[in-house]
């Protein structure tokens, strides 16, 4: 049984919180973070494990963890939730293609379809946009719509390049052993960026953007709409950061220098 009373207030809320609220709250709340797939230990989603890490452990997680929260927490709230799997787009070379890696949810409540995704560690939606291609939407000074490209809906940013895009997905739901399956390849395949490189992220209501990264030297940057800031950090900062940046506490370096959070 999902307990929406701690998850509803793990993310600041109570009573009976509409779709939107829950997402932006959800959104604003809960890192996002890979630091279990790089420290080697696979992520599991059965149910009490997701909660008990976000909500209990008060720790983040990517988009399989965090999406599968949400879908909990909007079916606990009368919402009919499907799950639809994406292959990321953005910073892909021509010619590239991705595996479909990438959680994301329609969320249909009052009549309206949505779509909801509080995953993405690039910089997610702040809110839920109408499901399907449609006009932009501004969340923060972040400029967001969907359109069609043939067969997939795509995901778009306005960045200073232009619309930019995310991901892109077919318009067919999958099933929890698909999730279980890509999630598994993610979490523990040696090639997979989530074990080889570090990630985590976090937003405000207000739309600035902070993440600690690794794809470009270890860096903490923060973004808003209109400017851009970063430091290079060390390894040996990162532990101080994840707790005081993140809310993320309990990691440390080992003897050897790699970062690890004791059991």
């Amino acid at each position: 049984m999902f307990d929406l009373d701690c998850y509803l207030s793990r993310i600041g809320l109570d009573g009976r919180p509409t779709l939107a609220e829950v997402h932006r709250a959800h959104a604003t709340t809960i890192p996002f973070e890979n630091l279990d797939p790089r420290i080697g230990r696979p992520v599991s989603l059965a149910p009490a494990d997701i909660e008990h890490k976000l909500l209990t452990e008060r720790r983040g997680g990517y988009c399989f963890e965090q999406n599968l929260l949400l879908k909990m927490a909007l079916e606990a709230l009368g919402a009919e939730v499907d799950m639809f799997l994406a292959r990321v787009r953005y910073g892909v070379s021509p010619g590239v293609t991705r595996p479909r890696s990438h959680l994301l949810l329609r969320a249909r409540s009052g009549g309206s379809s949505w779509h909801a995704d509080v995953g993405f560690g690039l910089g997610t939606l702040l809110d839920p946009l109408p499901f399907g291609p449609g006009a932009p939407h501004d969340q923060a000074g972040w400029r967001f719509r969907i359109v069609a490209d043939g067969p997939e809906l795509v995901l778009q940013e306005d960045t200073e390049a232009g619309w930019t895009d995310l991901y892109g997905f077919p318009e067919q739901p999958v099933h929890g052993v698909d999730v279980e399956t890509i999630n598994w390849w993610t979490s523990t395949h040696p090639h997979s960026p989530f074990v080889t490189g570090l990630i985590v992220s976090s937003q405000t209501t207000a739309g600035t953007r902070t993440t600690l990264s690794d794809r470009a030297g270890l860096t903490l940057r923060e973004r808003t709409p209109r400017e851009s800031r970063e430091r290079e950090v060390t390894l040996a900062d990162v532990p101080a950061i994840l707790t005081a940046t993140f809310g993320l506490e309990g990691f440390d370096l080992d003897e050897a220098g790699r970062l690890r959070r004791p059991a």
